[in-house]
């Protein structure tokens, strides 16, 4: 074989060996560039996601520090300031007036070192007679645990029923002069069908193990010694309501019947029935009376996931009670 001859084939298999190596055709190519640029882009994309996610576990870590270090307020609970707890709407165990939420609140209001008085800021009509009593118990239990800081009730609004049972654990009471306050009585509502049902052809039918167990049943006619039972429940309720009130006005409240009998009244005319002791606003109170200028707010938030659940679950719930009539005992 010649020299030309073993050139040309040495160059023949380099070619060979070149066209193993790569793609045989443009088209080759082409797909492979594209899943090399497929690749690297999701590459990207990941590492993008990831820096993402990376910033917003560093964000809401940022976030929960802060909650625990600063009030919404904006001032550090490491100064000297007034602890603020709302009571706001229905007083009711699935409610934000809840005795849970409200005694979380005003536990850590109390427990903060740097608290210097606690102003409950009042604004609701009242509700279950269960959780005020709990709140003002827990008011009052507190207030023996730390003697040096006084508790403050301010109505806003309306202070009426429930709202007014916790309001007088306080040591003093201030409303705002067109403030709704009072109504120191009980009420259970509900609806009787039996006309309706009467009318309608639809008969009832129950069946108990014990004579009293449908008792008040809305589909029924009312029996009088079941009512007259009854009577005595909401009477009892209304004496501790009436025995709360005396424990934490003392003998700042008239000794009238009227005041004890369901009515309310204006802020002015509140204090000249000894319902409160004088007409201020919550700013007030805490630079006035307390002498700080600073609030911070202790009420528990509420969860997004609680107030959706709540939404669906309970307002239903509650919806179906009040269609069928069927009452509940209440401070309102």
């Amino acid at each position: 074989m010649t020299e030309d001859q073993n050139s040309n084939k040495n160059y023949q298999q380099r070619n060979d060996r070149g066209r193993f190596n790569r793609p045989r055709s443009s088209k080759e190519w082409k797909l492979l560039e594209k899943m090399v640029m497929s690749s690297q882009d999701e590459h990207r994309k990941a590492r993008r996601w990831g820096i993402f996610f990376k910033s917003l576990t560093f964000l809401y870590l940022f976030i929960v520090l802060m909650m625990f270090n600063w009030s919404p307020s904006g001032v550090s609970v490491g100064d000297s300031h007034v602890a603020l707890v709302e009571l706001k709407g229905m007083i009711s165990d699935d409610e934000d007036a809840s005795a849970d939420r409200l005694v979380k609140g005003l536990r850590d209001a109390f427990e903060a070192e740097h608290s210097k008085g606690i102003i409950i800021r009042v604004n609701s009509p009242g509700g279950s007679p269960v959780q005020s009593g709990l709140v003002y118990r827990e008011v009052q239990r507190l207030k023996k645990k730390y003697p040096e800081k006084k508790v403050y009730a301010v109505i806003t609004d309306i202070g009426a029923s429930g709202a007014y049972y916790i309001s007088a654990s306080a040591d003093e009471i201030y409303a705002d002069p067109a403030s709704l306050v009072g109504s120191i009585g009980v009420v259970s509502d509900g609806f009787g069908f039996v006309g309706t049902m009467q009318k309608l052809g639809v008969e009832r039918r129950v069946y108990t193990s014990g004579t009293n167990k449908a008792m008040l049943d809305p589909f029924q006619p009312e029996d009088p010694k079941q009512t007259e039972f009854f009577a005595t429940i909401l009477a009892d309720v209304h004496q501790q309501f009436i025995d709360a009130v005396k424990e934490g006005r003392g003998d700042r409240i008239k000794d009238d019947d009227l005041v004890f009998s369901g009515l309310f009244w204006s802020g002015r005319q509140a204090l000249e029935l000894g319902l409160v002791d004088g007409l201020a606003s919550p700013g007030q109170v805490a630079r006035e009376i307390i002498g700080e200028e600073k609030i911070v707010d202790y009420t528990p938030g509420v969860s997004p996931l609680a107030a959706f659940t709540k939404g669906l679950g309970v307002a239903m719930a509650d919806r179906a009670m009040a269609v069928l009539g069927i009452g509940t005992v209440s401070l309102q």
